[in-house]
C-alpha cells in the first residue's frame, strides 16, 4: 500500500465487519485496503481483533459520508 495515497477511514473490531465495509465501499467504486496486525492473523486469531480500513485520500470525504449512511442503516436495523 502506498502510504502517501491512502488514509485510514476507520478501525473496527473484527475482520468480518471490516470485510462488510470493504464490500459496501467497493460497490460504490472506492478502493479499500484492510490492515490487520499479523499477530492476530494466526491460526487461532481473535475474531474481534482490530482491523484498519484504508481508502485513497482522494476518496476520503465520499467514504466518510457513505460510512455514516452505512452506520445509520445498521442502527435502524438493530432497532427493528
Amino acid at each position: 500500500m502506498d502510504e502517501m495515497k491512502y488514509t485510514q477511514l476507520v478501525e473496527v473490531l473484527g475482520r468480518w465487519k471490516a470485510e462488510i465495509i470493504e464490500s459496501f465501499l467497493k460497490n460504490e467504486g472506492i478502493d479499500v485496503v484492510l490492515v490487520q496486525d499479523s499477530v492476530s492473523q494466526s491460526a487461532y486469531a481473535n475474531p474481534f481483533a482490530p482491523v484498519q480500513v484504508f481508502v485513497p485520500k482522494a476518496s476520503i470525504k465520499q467514504a466518510r459520508e457513505l460510512l455514516e449512511t452505512f452506520d445509520e442503516t445498521e442502527e435502524e436495523d438493530e432497532e427493528e
